[in-house]
């Protein structure tokens, strides 16, 4: 066969071809994608998020950096249900930029993850607070594995999070005081173009970032930037700052999807009454 790399005609037909095949004009064959403008908001020049997302990566709640498949926390129990899913990690540059102690502290919080809390020292400094089903926090709450709602106006975001019901709404264009720190922080906002950029401050240290034990202090700082790139799509980073913890900043991204069932919407998932034994059982049993 004829090599088209050598021949300019044939090459270019080739191209063609190809194109066709895909389902694409001559014309789109040959020029670049131009970059995708989201419809605008009712009355507005900012892009209309309102919505229904999600993370679809089922690893990336259990570790942000990359890891191996691994067991359920019991599974002569459980067997493979719960077990961890490998994950290519969403961290830029791979490893989180811990301070030497806090690395050592992130690792003890994973072996003490599902520490029940018996005293309330244990409650408050051991144990992943997603099993004890508290707010998740920000930037948890984006991909703990639950789709959320973005509900928009002209000069306030709502999101709705399927995960115990948790809300957060995001102040656009101004910058009110925050009353006091709260498990999903204060949110400020402005538009960067079509990037919806959010600051999200005065969250309660105890939240953590997945249930690999990766945490942060009452000095953390999340900015984060929403930027549609088709329908359906919009990616989201996350850049974390907290100068008692880390070395820098660093960044986290993934896409979200915007759901399309017709009949697709928020329900119902407060785990409160789920962790009751776990939480409270050592009461329930009485003096020993």
């Amino acid at each position: 066969m004829r090599n088209v790399n050598n021949n300019p005609i044939l090459f270019i037909i080739a191209v063609i071809l190809v194109a066709l095949a895909a389902g694409a004009t001559p014309s789109e064959a040959q020029t670049p994608g131009q970059a995708y403008r989201a419809p605008r908001l009712p009355g507005t020049q900012a892009p209309d998020l309102n919505g229904i997302w999600q993370v679809l990566d089922n690893s990336i709640n259990w570790d942000l950096e990359g890891h191996t498949a691994g067991p359920a926390p019991f599974p002569e129990l459980t067997g493979a249900y719960g077990a961890m899913p490998a994950g290519v990690g969403v961290v830029e540059g791979g490893q989180i930029p811990y301070q030497s102690w806090a690395l050592a502290k992130k690792k003890e919080n994973f072996e003490k993850r599902l520490v029940r809390p018996t005293t309330l020292e244990l409650n408050q400094t051991a144990g992943d607070p997603e099993a004890k089903c508290y707010l998740p926090g920000v930037p948890r709450a984006t991909y703990i594995g639950l789709p959320f709602q973005i509900i928009q106006t002209p000069n306030q975001i709502l999101v709705s999070y399927e995960f115990d019901a948790s809300l957060r709404m995001i102040h656009v264009d101004r910058k009110p005081e925050a009353p006091l720190p709260s498990w999903m922080g204060w949110s400020v906002a402005q538009w960067e173009g079509d990037t919806f950029v959010v600051q999200v401050t005065d969250q309660r240290e105890e939240t953590w970032f997945d249930r690999a034990g990766n945490f942060h202090s009452d000095a953390l700082k999340v900015t984060e930037r929403y930027t549609p790139i088709t329908p359906y799509h919009m990616m989201y980073e996350a850049t974390i700052e907290d100068p008692k913890v880390f070395t820098r900043p660093w960044k986290i991204s993934m896409p979200l999807y915007r759901a399309m069932e017709p009949n697709k919407q928020i329900l119902d998932y407060r785990c409160v009454e789920f962790v009751e034994t776990f939480m409270y059982g050592h009461l329930l049993d009485g003096p020993k």
